[in-house]
């Protein structure tokens, strides 16, 4: 605004003092602007060292070297930093301070600065954009530091699972790509690509569970991203195998034999019974009963405690 007001107030003067500053400003903004159609487009990866040429503005501004310093060449932008400046001996462009990428332009997939270079005596501004190339530089990472699945064990073959996803703070070929499973015998893996997004995936039962073989099976994801060479990222996983009531319970033996007298007095034990259920829970809660037979209903004759 400051070169905006001083240019109106010498074409004021020539123009005539009946102007107003407003109108002369407006005047001279249309008059920048036919001189700054041209666009000048420069790349350079982030985290590069301070001191990096991104470009020559002498000969893209087709100014001589000499000129730069002279016609007092502003690299002017909207930032809190001068991430850019100019070599007034060389007429280059070059970084000024540390570029990086995440910080600059967080979750988009193209990284823009748009500056203005700007000469006097004559007033010429020109428009530059430089785009900010991402580089590899982090790793895919999971949020949880583990991760709990519970499944039942009559779970049938082939039903699906979501898994948590990594998250990379780079972008398109450098974000997440595929997953990796460890090694075991009940689960493979489904990724699925996202494109210029990161990819997802899920757990695949390959095989039926059984719970009472093993309660817990302990698994690894990790996040690999396209970078080259690529990064990655590990979760650990604890699958909870369910109990269902798949299990009958069983005794100790196929036959249980007692002696009692005749006269034995009521209450006296005769016998005790032990059986046993791998399930869990509810499902291995024993119960015991007697059963009839033909006429012969033992609970005319004993007492069976339900619990022991």
């Amino acid at each position: 605004m400051n070169i905006i007001c001083i240019a109106s107030l010498s074409l004021k003067a020539a123009m005539g003092r009946g102007r107003n500053d407003g109108i002369l400003c407006w005047l001279f903004i249309l008059f920048l602007s036919d001189w700054s159609a041209a666009q000048i487009f420069y790349s350079v990866s982030e985290e590069v060292d301070k001191g990096t040429v991104v470009g020559n503005l002498a000969k893209d501004l087709n100014v001589n070297v000499r000129d730069l310093q002279t016609r007092n060449l502003n690299i002017v932008s909207g930032y809190s930093k001068k991430y850019f400046e100019a070599n007034f001996k060389t007429g280059d462009l070059y970084v000024n301070e540390r570029l990086d990428r995440e910080e600059l332009c967080p979750n988009t997939i193209k990284c823009t600065l748009n500056l203005e270079a700007i000469l006097s005596d004559p007033m010429v501004l020109h428009r530059i954009e430089v785009v900010i190339v991402d580089m590899n530089d982090n790793a895919p990472a999971f949020v949880e530091k583990s991760y709990s699945l519970n499944i039942s064990e009559s779970s049938p073959k082939g039903e699906h699972f979501l898994l948590p996803l990594a998250l990379d703070a780079d972008t398109g070929s450098n974000s997440v790509k595929t997953y990796r499973l460890s090694q075991n015998e009940y689960f493979s893996l489904d990724v699925q690509g996202g494109g210029e997004h990161s990819a997802s995936a899920e757990l695949v039962l390959l095989k039926a569970l059984d719970r009472e073989k093993q309660a817990v099976i302990k698994l690894s994801l990790t996040g690999v991203d396209g970078g080259k060479p690529p990064k990655s990222g590990t979760l650990n996983i604890q699958v909870n195998v369910l109990d269902v009531n798949d299990n009958t319970p069983s005794f100790s033996k196929t036959l249980y034999k007692a002696r009692v007298n005749e006269n034995a007095r009521a209450g006296s034990s005769v016998i005790q019974l032990s059986a046993t259920d791998l399930d869990e829970g509810d499902n291995g809660r024993i119960t015991y009963s007697f059963v009839k037979r033909g006429n012969f209903d033992p609970a005319d004759m004993f007492v069976m405690n339900a619990e022991t």
